[in-house]
């Protein structure tokens, strides 16, 4: 698979080159299969996933900004010739996804933020955890408590587990005090792509009224909240996930037929 701006990428090749491209970004301590596979090969687009800076296959090092990680996915855009593309983003990768937007708007055609909110603040004992080795692992059974539903299939959360606990405690760290100091509440109004807002109706960690925020703040946005899914929402029911996400991206494709 590629490799460009020392950024590791999966690209599904579907559609005719008429369809506005697919770009996937994960969330904290994440890679590229956080996506499924239904997701990663949307019917009839061009469908990218990347692993972000020191996430998966990628090289490079962590950020400790959301600002960092969108100034990587830029350089990647610039090195692989994409002039725009909808950007679709969870949790942490909402909110490269929404930089993107509001710093780099000529490269967005559409946004799709799923677990997402326009600020990110991660509790102070949490952050603690992440930091000390002797803490990592029950900083880990919360995460992944806080991130599935009840009604998750156990075996999901198992292979959940076994992800991120394989990440780095350094990366993870970086990533949750990226998320701890990104805040765009008050430069939603700049916004004028279409956007489409998901989120699971039993979300812990960007509970339903985060979103909520985000569909009064942005312009034409909608929301869609999937009932009994939590923040994984896109792992625990992702043919509702997609369902939703086809419809969005074709209605940005026949508004730029007209």
């Amino acid at each position: 698979m590629p490799h460009k701006a020392d950024l590791y990428y999966y690209v599904y090749k579907g559609g005719n080159g008429h369809k506005t491209p697919v770009v996937l970004i994960h969330g904290s301590g994440g890679t590229h299969l956080n996506w499924p596979p239904q997701i990663r090969r949307l019917t009839g687009y061009r469908v990218y996933a990347l692993d972000l800076p020191g996430h998966g296959r990628s090289g490079g090092r962590s950020q400790q900004s959301i600002a960092g990680y969108t100034r990587s996915v830029v350089a990647w855009l610039e090195n692989i010739g994409l002039d725009r593309a909808v950007f679709v983003g969870h949790s942490m990768g909402s909110a490269v996804s929404l930089e993107l937007a509001l710093t780099y708007p000529e490269y967005v055609s559409g946004l799709g933020l799923i677990g997402s909110g326009a600020r990110l603040r991660v509790h102070p004992d949490l952050l603690q955890e992440i930091s000390n080795e002797t803490t990592f692992n029950r900083a880990i059974d919360t995460i992944i408590t806080c991130s599935f539903s009840s009604q998750a299939p156990e075996r999901l959360v198992e292979l959940a587990t076994k992800r991120i606990s394989e990440v780095r405690p350094s990366v993870l760290h970086n990533d949750f005090l990226a998320c701890d100091s990104f805040d765009v509440m008050e430069r939603l109004s700049e916004i004028r792509q279409p956007t489409i807002i998901i989120c699971g109706g039993v979300d812990r960690l960007t509970p339903v009224r985060y979103s909520q925020y985000l569909v009064d703040n942005i312009r034409g946005a909608y929301l869609e909240i999937i009932p009994g899914a939590g923040h994984m929402v896109m792992l625990e029911k992702p043919e509702w996930v997609t369902g939703i996400l086809i419809n969005f991206l074709d209605a940005i494709s026949a508004a730029g037929r007209k």
